[in-house]
């Protein structure tokens, strides 16, 4: 971390940072960052692994072929597509290992049994004495083709490095050998390690293990509240979390698979701070699990899951929650929307961006420095109550005063969100 934060009790910090509260109140230059990134750990049985790798929507079709050895419309990245309908860019790691999969020319660039559909072709051209195009496929496409007369000529590509061996023609002979690996607790505590270097809304966990999910959730909820870092994670049927950090997707597939999470993640990232992912229509390719009746859907809403139901023929979101269920003074039931989770994590990773990037070791902490640190959090608040995510903004309610220590200032703001309308009562009078 290049700076602290998180939320506080007292003034006594260490490190340099942003240290930002939210609570409920009583009831009787500064613009909004990017939104829609999603990361996601996944076994693919290709790429780099111990990277992240990053798709954008815009480049997938022409990029995911090469990074992650599948074309974007292949079955094996029906997930990727979910996570691609609603979110911008993608942070995949790779969490799955195994062995590198090869033949007498040339072994795979990575580990994996995606490997074992490369082929190495070498045929004599027909043109040149003594030269041949070293040719390497992917199933059937021809991926690359080089054209030498020493095997020493030949330069690695993105799927293979080749050996040295006899130039001489043969047919499409293909690498075997490679395996996949299962990932395991220190593949996903790397991954998570890994993450702390990045800027991201949602993070999509798809594992089954309740010791992961534990993982994760523990995870989400250190980044969180100690160092600051405002995101949510995803998880499938894990309602137990009772946290705003952790949103758990109660449907399944209809072979009984957690695979919405993915959907889900792409759709909370991508969701603007004005809006609520509540009554959105799925979209998507799995087929789901939606026959519930009236009383298990209040159920499952009231435990902090997100649900699917069926509206006639169409796929909709119930109610866009998490699983916070336990509601205190500091942090009521308005805790448990996630809309009003994704516009305090705007304000929060904002607000930490800017006095960070612009305060931080530069600006006097006198009477003109916390005027501008004032003005700059007004702006931003007023900014978001032009993009309709709060309201009634008051900025004589933002005070900026001079900490207990030399170097702190203690700001003091009001907020209030606009939540997306839920419930309709109409009464009407007929004459």
């Amino acid at each position: 971390m290049a700076f602290g934060g998180g939320t506080w009790t007292a003034q006594n910090k260490v490190l340099p940072g942003s240290y930002i509260n939210f609570v409920a109140a009583s009831r009787a230059g500064a613009g909004t960052g990017e939104r829609g990134i999603v990361t996601v750990p996944m076994s693919i049985g290709w790429g780099p692994a111990g990277k992240v790798i990053e798709i954008t929507q815009a480049e997938a079709s022409k990029t995911v072929f090469e990074k992650l050895g599948y074309p974007l419309g292949a079955e094996a990245l029906k997930w990727l597509r979910e996570l691609l309908l609603h979110a911008e860019t993608v942070l995949l790691y790779r969490v799955d290992s195994g062995d590198k999969a090869d033949n007498t020319y040339a072994e795979a660039l990575y580990a994996g049994a995606r490997g074992n559909d490369i082929g190495i072709a070498i045929i004599a051209d027909a043109d040149r004495e003594g030269y041949f195009d070293v040719v390497t496929y992917v199933e059937n496409t021809e991926v690359d083709r080089q054209s030498v007369n020493a095997v020493s000529a030949l330069t690695a590509n993105e799927w293979v490095t080749f050996k040295t061996f006899t130039l001489e023609a043969v047919t499409k002979t293909p690498l075997t050998g490679g395996t996949n690996t299962a990932a395991d607790l220190t593949a996903y505590q790397a991954y998570l390690d890994a993450m702390e270097s990045y800027s991201f809304n949602i993070m999509a966990a798809p594992v089954t293990d309740s010791s992961l999910k534990a993982l994760f959730t523990n995870y989400v909820k250190r980044m969180r509240d100690e160092e600051g870092i405002k995101f949510q994670v995803v998880l499938y049927n894990y309602a137990a979390a009772d946290y705003e950090g952790v949103i758990s997707v109660c449907n399944a597939d209809t072979d009984g698979n957690g695979t919405l999470i993915y959907w889900v993640a792409g759709a909370e990232a991508g969701c603007e701070l004005s809006s609520s992912c509540m009554n959105m229509l799925y979209d998507g390719e799995y087929d789901i699990n939606a026959n519930m009746t009236q009383a298990q859907l209040e159920s499952a809403s009231q435990s902090g899951q997100i649900v699917f139901h069926r509206v006639g023929s169409e796929i909709r979101v119930l109610y866009d929650v998490n699983t916070l269920k336990t509601y205190t003074q500091g942090k009521d039931d308005q805790f448990s929307e996630n809309q009003t989770i994704r516009v305090i994590d705007q304000i929060a990773n904002d607000i930490a961006a800017i006095f960070n990037t612009k305060y931080i070791g530069k600006i006097p902490n006198d009477e003109s420095g916390r005027a501008s640190l004032w003005n700059d959090i007004v702006e931003h608040h007023y900014a978001l109550e032009t993009a309709g995510a709060i309201s009634d903004f008051d900025e004589a309610a933002v005070e900026v005063e001079a900490g207990e220590k030399k170097g702190a200032v203690v700001v003091t703001d009001v907020i209030t969100i606009i939540g997306a309308m839920t419930q309709l009562y109409m009464t009407v009078t007929v004459g």
